[in-house]
């Protein structure tokens, strides 16, 4: 994953509530899988390593059920299935077994995103620095610019 890329999970997750991190989670799991597709026949090693990583994720997407809703114990069985794909994609040194997690967890992500949308509650993380993004000056280029830097976000020493 690009430090780009990076910066743009990290820019979303400040300002995202609950169904937002979700949106985010799977995007982050999406970039991994198409890392390991991009390094497939080439780089075993890179493969493995973005597979793995994609793994991570949808772990902790596991971990993340809260079990007294009875759609968790679905989720957790689609998770697990997607895993599974996921371990024979590295064992079979295959991308057929990337694509088939990418539609599974696609048609995932779609319910997501449209509950995401509908998600009212605050942001998660408070005192966040807001990040305004525009074209300036710089030809082709996008430029951010952070707003209230110079305040007090709850750290003194």
């Amino acid at each position: 994953m690009t430090q780009e890329k990076k910066q743009e999970f990290t820019r979303r997750l400040s300002c995202c509530n609950r169904g937002g991190m979700v949106v985010i989670m799977y995007d982050i799991l999406f970039a991994y899988l198409e890392d390991a597709k991009a390094s497939h026949p080439e780089d075993y090693a890179g493969f493995k390593s973005a597979v793995g990583k994609a793994q991570q994720v949808l772990r902790r997407l596991m971990d993340d059920l809260d079990f007294t809703y009875s759609i968790a114990g679905s989720l957790y069985r689609a998770y697990q299935f997607v895993n599974k794909h996921l371990s024979m994609a590295v064992c079979k040194n295959e991308v057929q077994n990337i694509q088939d997690a990418q539609r599974i967890i696609g048609n995932l992500y779609e319910g997501f995103v449209e509950a995401a949308r509908q998600d009212t509650s605050a942001p998660l993380m408070q005192h966040t620095q807001q990040v305004v993004a525009g074209m300036t000056y710089q030809k082709g280029r996008l430029t951010e610019t952070l707003q209230g830097s110079d305040s007090s976000r709850g750290f003194l020493a």
